[in-house]
């Protein structure tokens, strides 16, 4: 068997992640709501709805693998916007703590929705496809974090309550237990506010 001539699959695959970033963030600026936020304070305010606990400004910049201006520039428009507030922090007067008000959770709550193009595209795949798209996403998200190329993210692959292969033969072979059950591949998460670092 002969190979096909053209470009590799790894590049037509690193391609197409390329692309879907691409539409993700041009339906970010379309859908910047009334609010009329900008990716970055999109990605935010979704990141502080994620977490019930108070982040503070060092917490958001490695997260979102940005520089300390940039974030501080974004939360000072958030919080003009009356979508976060910033309170000192308890644990560390020099320190600031950042939490969503009551509109900021309302934003967060539109800016989880996912977007109908894309829910259209996602219910086109069958559930094998989508199983198998979320465990290769995880598999290099974890490769990337692991390299220090990316931040850590809350994600099944690097959670110590994440067994994996534990029911082996089945269409649930892995074991989160946190909540003592089986998952699957298709239940893997990449954003898990139950998340232990292993």
């Amino acid at each position: 068997m002969t190979d096909v001539p053209g470009t590799p699959a790894h590049e037509q695959l690193l391609m197409g992640l390329v692309r879907l970033g691409q539409a993700l963030r041009i339906n970010s600026y379309r859908n910047a709501g009334a609010y009329r936020l900008s990716p970055l304070q999109a990605d935010i305010v979704t990141l502080l709805a994620g977490d019930p606990r108070p982040r503070r400004l060092s917490d958001l910049t490695h997260a979102l693998a940005s520089s300390p201006p940039t974030i501080s520039d974004a939360v000072k428009t958030l919080t003009t916007k009356g979508l976060v507030e910033r309170q000192r922090d308890p644990s560390d007067a020099r320190a600031v703590s950042l939490t969503l008000t009551q509109d900021g959770h309302m934003e967060a709550s539109r800016l989880a929705r996912v977007p109908e193009d894309f829910g259209d595209a996602m219910s086109t795949l069958t559930r094998d496809d989508l199983a198998a798209m979320l465990r290769g996403t995880s598999t290099m998200i974890r490769s990337l974090q692991d390299r220090k190329a990316i931040p850590l993210s809350r994600m099944c692959l690097t959670c110590q309550f994440f067994r994996p292969e534990t029911h082996p033969g089945t269409d649930r072979p892995h074991h989160c237990a946190f909540v003592d059950n089986p998952i699957g591949d298709a239940e893997l998460r990449l954003d898990c506010p139950d998340h232990c670092e292993a």
